[in-house]
């Protein structure tokens, strides 16, 4: 079972949540809370697998206990809930750690698949708020960005590059697995040795650094 904890300063909004997670027979809500730092202390003291917290939080808002849990319980998976105008705490959602982000109107089946992406290591970035981050990557900064993605990314093999193009994609380890012909396992190692190599705390992370340097997958 995936143990979820869902932190929302809104009952309706985590009734909601709670009712569509427990309706998916792999995944069980084991705790809630109401603000951040309450969501940090039930980490602390619950085996979580995969934390949902809302962006605007009494007490502590969401990014701050994105940061906390990263110290205190630095195995769980955090997904950001956002709405659509709150395309910077994104981006520093996504700095700070998160394994994927998506919005509050996202559809029941997303939610779910969400949290099973996030369980499993792999980064889900919701295709609606993806288009923020876009936008912004298409600003005049994103030239600074790709300089120093570009960079960073000189480091690395060429089958290293061609695993971090598809993790840019979005893609799961198996998926990019069938698309490069290797196994799941060893697509693993490869993201393993990137994150190493990129500095990069989560798949999230080297994503957008993929994005950022223009990388591509290969037409193969």
């Amino acid at each position: 079972m995936i143990r979820v904890l869902v932190a929302d300063d809104e009952p309706l909004i985590r009734a909601g949540i709670r009712m569509i997670l427990t309706s998916a027979e792999d995944i069980d809500v084991v705790a809630e809370a109401s603000d951040g730092r309450e969501a940090v202390d039930t980490a602390r003291s619950t085996a979580v697998d995969v934390a949902l917290l809302d962006i605007q939080m009494p007490v502590m808002d969401g990014l701050t206990a994105l940061a906390e849990l990263g110290r205190v319980a630095p195995g769980v998976r955090v997904l950001i809930l956002t709405t659509f105008g709150e395309r910077d705490n994104v981006l520093r959602a996504l700095g700070h750690g998160s394994a994927g982000f998506l919005l509050k109107d996202s559809a029941p089946q997303e939610l779910i698949h969400a949290v099973r992406a996030a369980a499993a290591g792999n980064a889900y970035l919701s295709p609606a708020a993806t288009r923020h981050v876009v936008d912004t990557l298409a600003s005049p900064a994103a030239t600074t960005r790709g300089e120093e993605a570009r960079r960073r990314l000189a480091g690395l093999t060429e089958r290293e590059r061609e695993v971090l193009a598809l993790l840019g994609e979005g893609l799961s380890n198996a998926d990019a697995g069938a698309r490069l012909h290797m196994s799941e396992a060893t697509v693993k190692t490869y993201v393993s040795r990137i994150l190493t190599k990129l500095d990069c705390d989560n798949r999230v992370q080297a994503a957008l650094l993929a994005r950022d340097a223009g990388l591509e997958p290969s037409a193969g």
